[in-house]
């Protein structure tokens, strides 16, 4: 039984050793490009201009066309029929209790009954501003990245 496990740490001894030799080769034969020269003193940066720099302003044109991207989800030119109802099947289908097809008022206020009741956080029948408030729906979701501040709001549709 040592023997086995003699010869396999040896077996893993030897296999790392290669690796370091290998990786150490390979170090030898890469350059890392030169550092730019520096600029000299009198030159003018490009963060020291006296106005001070702004992001551009996206135009209307180009806000549409994201908007009709984020609608073509094969992304063929074209909106079909389906690409642009499918989402609003899924709201639908979360209103059909009995999945018949069909949204009859009781399915209807049974949602909006429980939606209400659920804000209603004293149950006094009544909601006030601040219970109201709770039923908006959810903010979109913006992809987080470092150029957007966490306040960001947007009325691209």
């Amino acid at each position: 039984m040592y023997r086995f496990l003699a010869g396999a740490g040896a077996c893993l001894l030897l296999m790392a050793g290669a690796f370091l030799i290998w990786q150490g080769h390979a170090e030898q034969h890469f350059q890392l490009p030169s550092a730019p020269p520096a600029r000299a003193a009198g030159t003018a940066s490009l963060f020291a201009a006296s106005t001070p720099l702004r992001a551009p302003e996206a135009s209307p044109k180009s806000r549409e066309e994201r908007r009709f991207s984020r609608a073509d989800k094969n992304k063929d030119g074209k909106i079909e029929s389906n690409e642009l109802l499918d989402p609003r099947r899924k709201a639908f289908a979360k209103l059909d209790a009995n999945g018949n097809g069909a949204l009859s008022f009781e399915e209807w206020a049974a949602k909006s009954i429980g939606k209400f009741q659920g804000a209603d956080g004293n149950h006094d029948g009544v909601l006030t501003a601040a219970e109201y408030a709770t039923t908006a729906p959810p903010a979109p979701k913006h992809p987080t990245c470092s150029c957007r501040g966490s306040s960001y709001a947007s009325s691209e549709d």
